[in-house]
């Protein structure tokens, strides 16, 4: 085992504590009533458990009692109560006698715990015995605890203790529900060892907490059961013995309802198996085949016992739990379980249900009739696939263990039914399931299959290799399937070969190898006569996606500019109908600087709970969405987005994704919490990275370019240059993609300028020109410009250097870009104050300081208080070099070496921030704004110093 499970007294230390010192006060001669409250499977009998442990470690006497349920609303349960509190008054110091009808010596001087489990079961005869308790309860040394859940608590009981608890004469005890880490360490110890990731038992953690609400009992009952979060809630797991065996408390309330009461749980649970969260009274009595009256009083008593909840005041009710509903179906009987499930199926039909609803009880029909059961469990599966893979691919085995029905034509529905079962696995995130299965299609003989299913399950297995991160053998499955299908593309194209085709695209893009879809997609994508638009429209942005990516962003544009006109169009049912469309449009806008654009697409996708199957849509929406909100400066949703693409891509194996999610996160950090978080945020993308990933994929340059833009953002030049030329392909950086290649080498120039090569700096900043104005791009523009900038400004070429910043700014604003326009300006600052003069350059600062408060960019906050720090309104000493101290010539001899602040710290034997302060008084001094022109400088003066 991989962890232990959490003790029962785990969640319940404050609980503990707190009435130990009831028990102190006990000792003294005070008692009192408690009341432990919480819902059942809370822990509260765990608790008090517990608790008695506590008082009999302390030498004080305890008892349980039990009050035991009442099956109507008239039924007294008060008479074992009423004796214990009556008692209490015959303990009281000075009593001299006992209540009538109870023997003399029942009553205890000596401190004692009585506790009272199940007080809920109580009825309000014991209201007065219960409020002349509360009242003068401190009067004798004895502490009772009630144990209750407040739900099925009488109210004028209910009322009493509400009331004794604002008046503090009543102490209140709540178990505590498990959080995450507690589930995920129950999750662990089911898990053998080596079975799985740390971030998956995570994973199942957090989803089984969200399942369970933290409840103790349900958590540990879904364990036993063996949980899947891709059944639930429609199934608790597939071992039903264990599930009973764990559910002994649920079954213990079962037990003690009537048998009307019983009939109905089972009927509302044969219902619940539609994978509804309510259903309605009069469907229970047709189902439990219970008159009218009958089953509303059965129904009521189940709603008194706190198993059902009323949801509206039409009739419709839900059960406590999912997890009740399945214990409750588990435990009736197969006959009687099989006859409810033909009268629902009988009734779902009648009202017009939904296939799924009918397939959740044709499942259970299998044995009696399999030929319809069949029919019926492959429809639902069809009908449910899209948004619950996982209980599609269950239903798809059950019906292919089904015998084929003798009038169907041999193999044919049994190779669909395999096809759906492969692609449903896939959806489910089992792909090695999906990828065995559709190998087995693919070894049948191919007169066996059709053209169409043949297409099909080479489609479905390289979506299968695709999820298992084996894109050679992805696109070495979807050529052979292609080289089947005649040239030119038939008009119209069937929906095999288009869904063949977008799974062709979907891998090369995944893969980097843009260049190699381009041609067929955008045969494919015009290729007349297509039925489904929709689909048409999947395939030009794709295409249009290769176009951006081989630098062909004319046709790119548009492209993207016809289908964002046909997406706008499209009802949100339509377009949430093929959510892929939704998640490439907006990345390719974002690829386009189409920003407002690309953020509307993409926040239009369908909500996370919806997606289901689309899993690896969702991850590519995740991470446009983070660079989107990065880009646009909104650094908080950003890092949220980024966190779930990288929780979401470690989930699907997909760890290059991963990788690039983190650093879209660290980069956001290191923006909005400063040099604060600088560190420690890019220690942990240098920990992940190591190399982003193998090759020069567009996963790892893009990897790299976030490194390396965090890197030089904290000060460390040298290592956004060894960065750049290992992972972008060399000096000229050509693994990077066209569409950011400007920036990137925007980045290097910037690095190797304050490096102190100057020349290479010149030429670097001339590629990254020439190569944004073959793109044509402004943003790409605007970063070789700020490159371009800070070289003048190195060459004291200030006025140009003013010009390119404001430039720059101004595009980045236009853009829709707060932080880096606020970036801009401070960057350009000392250029500013050289050529337009302090006023000017005080006032850009001010509006950078304004537009990244805005944007909580704190880094930018940091640089624009130390660049203030230099305009201050002293004027430059005119000696140059000659007003440099002995120890400011000392530093900007090592200055010149090349090497970092705290590389000179140690051979000066000085304070890293003694270095920087030296430096900046040197900025001043020389009239120069930072270390790239400081070794300009120092070079012009030819190292007289």
């Amino acid at each position: 085992m991989s962890a232990a499970v959490p003790g029962p007294t785990a969640p319940h230390t404050a609980a503990i504590a707190r009435f130990d010192r009831l028990l102190v006060a006990l000792d003294a001669g005070r008692g009192g009533v408690v009341e432990i409250v919480g819902d059942p499977g809370s822990g509260k009998t765990r608790l008090a458990d517990a608790l008695a442990v506590r008082a009999s470690e302390r030498g004080i006497g305890v008892t349980r009692h039990r009050i035991g349920a009442r099956r109507g609303p008239g039924e007294g349960h008060g008479e074992p109560a009423r004796a214990l509190l009556a008692t209490w008054f015959d303990s009281r110091p000075g009593a001299d006698t006992v209540p009538a009808g109870q023997p003399r010596g029942t009553g205890h001087r000596e401190p004692h715990v009585d506790f009272l489990d199940d007080f809920h079961h109580g009825d309000p005869t014991l209201a007065d015995e219960l409020a002349r308790l509360i009242a003068s309860g401190t009067d004798t040394p004895r502490l009772l605890v009630l144990a209750h859940r407040p739900r099925q608590l009488h109210p004028t009981l209910l009322e009493l203790l509400e009331e004794g608890h604002g008046s503090r004469r009543v102490t209140r005890i709540e178990p505590l529900a498990h959080d995450v880490a507690a589930v995920t360490a129950m999750v662990a110890a089911r898990t053998p060892t080596g079975a799985g990731s740390e971030h998956d038992e995570a994973d199942l953690g957090t989803q089984l907490h969200a399942a369970t609400d933290g409840n103790p009992l349900y958590t540990r009952i879904l364990l036993a059961a063996g949980w899947d979060p891709g059944l639930w809630p429609e199934r608790p797991g597939q071992d039903t013995q264990a599930l009973l065996r764990e559910a002994k408390p649920l079954l213990r309330e079962i037990a003690e309802l009537s048998q009307r009461a019983r009939t109905a749980l089972s009927s509302a649970a044969v219902l619940g198996t539609e994978g509804g969260t309510s259903f309605r009274a009069e469907y229970v009595t047709r189902v439990g085949e219970l008159g009218l009256d009958e089953g509303y009083e059965a129904l009521a008593e189940l709603e008194r016992a706190d198993l059902v909840r009323r949801v509206d005041w039409n009739g419709a009710l839900t059960f406590r739990h999912p997890l009740v509903s399945h214990v409750a179906h588990a435990h009736t009987g197969l006959a009687l379980r099989i006859r409810a499930h033909q009268r629902a199926l009988t009734l779902v039909t009648e009202r017009g249900g939904s296939p799924a609803a009918r397939a959740g009880h044709a499942e259970h029909l299998i044995g009696t009739d399999p030929t319809r059961a069949t029919r019926i469990l492959a429809a639902g599966a069809h009908d449910i696939a899209p948004r619950r893979p996982a209980i599609a691919a269950h239903w798809l085995r059950l019906a292919l263990e089904c015998p084929p029905d003798p009038a169907d034509a041999p193999s044919s529905p049994r190779v669909a039914l395999r096809i759906a079962r492969s692609r449903a696995l896939t959806a489910a995130n089992r792909p090695v399931e999906a990828r065995a299965l559709a190998h087995e299609v693919l070894g049948l003989r191919q007169e066996t299959l059709t053209l169409e299913q043949s297409l099909q399950a080479h489609a479905v297995c390289a979506e299968a290799e695709r999820r298992l991160g084996r894109h050679e053998e992805a696109t070495a499955v979807v050529g052979a399937a292609l080289d089947r299908l005649p040239r030119p593309l038939p008009a119209p194209l069937p929906i095999e070969a288009v869904e063949l085709i977008t799974a062709h695209g979907l891998a090369h893009v995944l893969r980097g190898t843009h260049d190699q879809a381009r041609d067929l997609l955008r045969e494919a994508a015009h290729v007349p006569g297509q039925a489904d638009p929709t689909q048409r429209a999947v395939l030009r942005v794709l295409a249009a996606l290769c176009d951006t990516h081989t630098g062909h962003l004319d046709e790119a544009a548009r492209e993207i500019t016809h289908c964002a006109r046909f997406v706008d169009a499209l009802p949100d049912t339509e377009a949430n109908r093929t959510p892929e469309l939704l998640a490439l449009l907006g990345s390719a806008e974002l690829y386009l600087e189409r920003f407002p654009a690309a953020v509307r697409h993409l926040r239009r996708h369908p909500a996370d709970d919806e997606l289901g199957a689309q899993r690896p849509v969702l991850l590519h929406r995740k991470l446009a969405l983070a660079i989107a909100e990065q880009w646009t400066g909104r650094l908080e949703p950003a890092q949220r987005h980024a966190r779930e693409a990288e929780q979401l891509a470690r989930t699907l194996g997909a760890h290059p994704a991963a990788t690039l999610a983190q650093a879209i996160r660290v980069t956001s950090l290191i923006w909005s919490g400063g040099s604060g978080h600088a560190t420690s945020a890019l220690a942990e993308l240098h920990d992940a990275i190591r190399l982003p990933t193998s090759g020069h994929s567009w996963w790892a340059t893009s990897t790299t370019g976030l490194l390396a833009q965090a890197q030089l953002l904290v000060g460390d030049p040298a290592g956004c240059r060894r960065t750049l030329l290992e992972g972008g392909g060399g000096e000229d950086l050509s693994a990077v993609r066209p569409f950011t290649r400007p920036l990137q080498l925007s980045l290097l120039a910037q690095a190797t300028l304050e490096c102190g090569d100057h020349d290479e700096a010149g030429r670097l900043v001339g590629t990254a020109r020439d190569a944004a104005r073959r793109l044509g791009l402004p943003v790409q523009r605007a970063y070789a410009q700020c490159a371009e900038a800070r070289l003048k400004a190195a060459e004291r070429s200030h006025g140009a250097s003013a010009a390119l910043f404001a430039s720059a700014a101004e595009t980045f604003r236009g853009a829709g870009m707060p932080v880096q326009y606020a970036w801009t300006l401070v960057s350009g600052a000392g250029a500013r104050d050289e050529s337009h003069g302090r006023a000017a350059a005080l006032g850009d600062l001010d509006t950078a300081e304004a537009t990244a408060r805005v944007a909580g960019a704190h880094l930018v906050l940091e640089q624009a208080a130390r660049a203030r720090a230099g305009l201050n309104d002293d004027p430059r000493p005119d000696g140059g070099l000659a007003g440099l101290s002995e120890r400011e010539r000392e530093v900007c001899r090592l200055a010149m070496t090349g090497l970092r602040s705290r590389q000179m710290a140690e051979r000066l034997f000085l304070s890293p921030r003694t270095v920087e302060t030296h430096l900046s008084r040197i900025y001043r001094k020389l009239g120069v704004s930072s270390r790239a022109a400081l070794a300009a400088y120092l070079h012009e003066a030819g190292g007289a110093f």
